[in-house]
């Protein structure tokens, strides 16, 4: 399953994680690109934070 890394959109929310029951922490975590997570980007609730690549 494809990952990426996201955050809650106001720091200090409680968004919880579906199967951990735990809060997303601030500074982001890694989660599987799931309905839940997509859904909760959708609702503005969590963003996606962009890594940059490596230039050649």
């Amino acid at each position: 399953m494809q990952t990426f890394n996201i955050k809650p959109k106001v720091a200090g929310e409680k968004i919880l994680d579906p199967l951990s029951f735990t809060p997303l922490e601030d500074k982001g975590e890694v989660k599987p690109r799931s309905e839940y997570w997509l859904r909760r980007i959708l609702d503005g609730d969590v963003i996606e934070i962009k890594t940059k690549g490596k230039k050649s």
